[in-house]
C-alpha cells in the first residue's frame, strides 16, 4: 500500500477543504453574535465540557458539582490529554486555558483531516481500485467538515484530538505500523471513553494478522500499546476513588451517563412523537437521523470495508446510540465516526466537479448557520 497520502502536497487541498469550510463556520458564527449580542470565542472557548476541560487543565482534578437531586458531576468524567494539552499550550504561549484549547483543537482538526484523507486513500485503492482515491478523500474530508455539528470540530472539546489519533491509528493499522497503532490508540484512550474503539480496531487487526500467519513483536507491541492510556486512566481514577474497577462507572453514573442498548433512547423518540406536531416532528426527524447512521453503516459494510474500520465504526456508533446520558450530545458523539461517510465521499468523487462542488459548498454553508444558530442556543452539552 502506498504512502503518497502522507505526502503534504497531495493531501493540501483536502486541508484546504477543511480550512475553508471551519473558517466559514466561525465567520458566520461571529456575524449571527454580533447580530444577537454574543461571543463567538465565549461560545466556543467557554461553555459546556470546554468549561470543565480548562477547569482540570488550571486546577487538575477534584472539582464536583452536586445537583439538588444529589447527583454528583465530578471533573473525574473527563479524560486528561486535552486539558493537558491546553496547560502545555497555555504555558508556551500565554493564552488563557480556554484559547489554548481552541488552539488545540485547530491544528487537531487539521491533522483529523489529513488522517481522514489517508485512511480514505488507502482504502479507496484497496476496495475501489477504479476510482481517484484522492478525490474521494477530499470530498471524505469536505463531508466530515460540514456535517450539521461539524462546528464541534472548532470548539475547545476533545472531539476534534479523538479523531485525529483515531484515524492515524486507523491508518497505522493498515499500513502495518503496529508499534505506532497502539501509540496512537493509548494516546485516543487518553482522550474519550471511546477510545476502546480504536483499541478493537488495533486488537481486530492484530488477531486477523495472526491467524494469516503474521508474527512479531511489533504486532505484539502494537496490541500491548492500544489499551495503555484508557486502561492507565481508569484504574488511577479508581485508585483516587477508592473504589478501584468501579471507580470510573460510579463517576459516569454520577452524570445520568450508563449504556443500555438505546432503550433509553428509544423511549426519549416515542415520547417526543407522542406529543404535539412541533415534537412529533422533531421525533421523526430523530428516528431517521438513527435510521440513515443504521443504513450508512450497511454500506459500509457492503462495501466491505476493511474489518478495523468496520470495528472501530460500529463501536462508534453503538456507543453514541446506546448511551442513556443526554439526548442531545448523541450527534456530536458520532463525529468520530467518520468511516461512514466514505460511501458518500465515493459517490461524491465520481460526480463532475462543479456538481460535487456546488452540493458541499450548499452543505457547508448549511452547517455554517445551523452551527452559529446551535451555539447560540441549547448548543452541545
Amino acid at each position: 500500500m502506498p504512502v503518497e497520502d502522507l505526502g503534504l502536497r497531495r493531501a493540501a487541498p483536502a486541508l484546504a477543504v477543511f480550512a475553508a469550510v471551519r473558517l466559514l463556520g466561525t465567520a458566520v458564527l461571529a456575524g449571527w453574535g454580533a447580530a444577537v449580542g454574543s461571543s463567538a470565542h465565549t461560545l466556543l472557548s467557554a461553555r459546556w465540557d470546554s468549561l470543565w476541560y480548562a477547569r482540570i487543565a488550571a486546577e487538575g482534578y477534584g472539582y464536583e458539582v452536586v445537583l439538588p437531586n444529589g447527583d454528583v458531576h465530578a471533573n473525574l468524567a473527563f479524560f486528561p490529554l486535552l486539558p493537558w494539552l491546553e496547560r502545555l499550550v497555555s504555558g508556551a504561549t500565554g493564552l488563557g486555558y480556554g484559547s489554548a484549547g481552541l488552539a488545540v483543537s485547530a491544528v487537531a482538526g487539521l491533522a483529523a483531516a489529513w488522517g481522514i484523507f489517508a485512511v480514505a486513500g488507502a482504502v479507496c485503492r484497496e476496495r475501489w481500485p477504479e476510482a481517484d482515491a484522492r478525490r474521494v478523500g477530499v470530498c471524505a474530508v469536505a463531508v466530515w467538515a460540514a456535517l450539521p455539528v461539524g462546528v464541534v470540530q472548532s470548539m475547545a472539546y476533545s472531539e476534534a484530538l479523538f479523531t485525529a489519533l483515531a484515524a492515524w491509528a486507523l491508518y497505522a493499522v493498515l499500513r502495518g505500523w503496529w508499534p505506532a497503532a497502539g501509540l496512537l490508540a493509548a494516546g485516543a484512550g487518553l482522550t474519550r471513553p471511546v477510545g476502546a474503539a480504536v483499541v478493537a480496531a488495533v486488537w481486530t487487526a492484530a488477531a486477523l494478522a495472526w491467524r494469516r500467519g503474521e508474527r512479531s513483536w511489533r504486532i505484539a507491541a502494537g496490541a500491548v500499546l492500544a489499551p495503555a492510556g484508557a486502561a492507565a486512566y481508569v484504574l488511577w481514577v479508581g485508585a483516587y476513588t477508592g473504589e478501584g474497577l468501579l471507580g470510573y462507572l460510579r463517576v459516569q453514573e454520577g452524570w445520568g451517563n450508563g449504556f443500555d442498548g438505546g432503550l433509553a433512547f428509544a423511549r426519549f423518540a416515542a415520547a417526543m412523537l407522542a406529543e404535539g406536531p412541533g415534537p412529533a416532528a422533531a421525533g421523526l426527524a430523530l428516528a431517521a437521523g438513527v435510521l440513515l447512521v443504521l443504513w450508512l453503516y450497511a454500506l459500509c459494510v457492503r462495501q466491505r470495508q476493511p474489518a478495523p474500520l468496520l470495528v472501530y465504526t460500529g463501536i462508534v456508533v453503538a456507543l453514541a446510540l446506546g448511551a442513556s446520558g443526554y439526548f442531545g450530545s448523541k450527534p456530536r458523539l458520532l463525529l468520530p465516526a467518520f468511516p461512514l461517510l466514505l460511501p458518500a465521499a465515493l459517490a461524491l468523487a465520481r460526480w463532475r466537479p462543479r456538481r460535487a462542488a456546488a452540493l458541499l459548498g450548499t452543505a457547508a454553508l448549511v452547517s455554517a448557520v445551523y452551527g452559529a444558530f446551535w451555539l447560540n442556543g441549547s448548543g452541545p452539552p
